[in-house]
């Protein structure tokens, strides 16, 4: 079994999974959905800092890591709010995550760390869409290639 055509599939369940998860977080906080924010039951008011602008990035980044859409760049931005969570909220209870609550924060930080760094996988819009971006721009190539040949 050649377990090398298994990382792009592999990676995209990753992505999927960890987007999901990141969206619903964002989800119960701007919407109140699913029980609500886990601090108050309910939605958190819009423009409130940092706890709303939290959740937008959570919603949004997370449809974008979800969908494999702008995967680097959204899965970065993620990474940073997870890593400001945790040092912010999180660390100054006390430093290890198993004794400030931190664990989700620092399991996505790095988890999104991991996305934007080796991509989306090869099942994404990101893959689609430089795939057809390829095709399109090869009869051009071929032209180019065969109009510069001498005969």
């Amino acid at each position: 079994m050649n377990v090398s055509r298994l990382g792009g599939p592999t990676l995209s369940l990753f992505r999927i999974v960890i987007g999901l998860l990141f969206a619903l977080h964002g989800v119960t906080s701007v919407f109140g959905l699913f029980g609500g924010n886990p601090v108050t039951g309910a939605a958190i008011a819009p423009g409130t800092w940092p706890g709303w602008w939290a959740a937008l990035i959570q919603l949004v980044c997370g449809a974008l890591v979800l969908t494999g859409l702008f995967t680097r760049p959204a899965a970065l931005l993620a990474s940073g709010s997870m890593a400001y969570a945790y040092f912010v909220v999180h660390q100054p209870d006390h430093l290890l995550p198993l004794h400030n609550g931190g664990e989700l924060s620092a399991l996505f930080c790095w988890s999104f760390l991991l996305i934007a760094a080796l991509g989306p996988g090869s099942w994404a819009l990101d893959t689609l869409l430089a795939r057809r971006r390829e095709v399109e721009s090869a009869p051009a190539t071929l032209m180019a290639e065969s109009s510069s040949i001498v005969v």
